[in-house]
């Protein structure tokens, strides 16, 4: 990661967006789990086999997977292709006594099902193309999320997707950034980056996008209205 020359900021004409955890949540992952149990073919449901107490361990572990993940895989190897991204998932899944081989293979086939927009999503988005701003998603992702975009509503609202995954590089080296820049056509200086990770989507402020974290939130909006403001009319 290296420093790029920075020019005084000028207007914001596109933004860039996380995906995970920035426009969309990952759902419920009590809901999660019960889509896995029923593709499974598991009679009853997740709490009449584990009981209480460990189906709320289960449910609380699947909920942060994706942070115990950085535990063994530091470099975010799993976002660079799906091979990889399974190898790590697999490992993840060993280290929990109630997933099994077949729960775990339909945890990972449902695995986007339960990913919805928040509110706010969406309705950021029409504004921000309502008023002339490009936008991109830009994503650590080991896997195509084009299917979650069309699933959701949020594929014709999005002018380039750049993912970790086929460009070969992660966030926060710079150049996954400058892929989505030169995607929309645009200058650093001319650009905003949204995500909720101080170490990932903050690699984008070392190449002189101006940068806005929004923290992981529970619920339905992620207040996302704080990028039309800081965008301006």
């Amino acid at each position: 990661m290296t420093f790029r020359e920075l020019h005084a900021p000028g207007p914001i004409e596109g933004v860039l967006f996380d995906f995970h955890s920035t426009l969309v949540d990952q759902g419920d992952p009590a809901e999660w789990l019960e889509l896995a149990w029923e593709r499974a073919g598991r009679p009853g449901t997740p709490r009449d086999t584990l009981g209480s107490e460990r189906l709320e361990e289960l449910i609380q572990w699947i909920n942060r997977m994706w942070e115990h993940a950085a535990e063994i895989d530091p470099e975010s190897g799993r976002d660079l292709s799906p091979d990889r991204h399974r190898a790590v998932y697999d490992a993840l899944m060993a280290r929990m006594p109630d997933v099994d081989a077949e729960l775990a293979q339909a945890l990972y086939d449902v695995l986007f099902e339960a990913w919805i927009p928040y509110d706010d999503a969406i309705p950021t988005l029409r504004e921000l193309k309502r008023r002339g701003i490009k936008t991109a998603l830009v994503s650590n992702v080991g896997l195509d999320v084009r299917g979650v975009l069309e699933r959701t509503g949020l594929a014709g609202l999005i002018d380039a997707v750049v993912l970790s995954c086929e460009t070969g590089a992660v966030k926060p080296h710079a150049p996954i950034f400058e892929r989505a820049l030169e995607a929309l056509g645009i200058a650093p200086a001319n650009a905003l980056m949204v995500g909720d990770n101080p170490r990932d989507d903050a690699g984008a402020a070392l190449i002189g996008v101006r940068t806005l974290l929004l923290p992981r939130t529970h619920g339905t909006t992620h207040g996302l209205d704080v990028v039309l403001r800081i965008v301006g009319p």
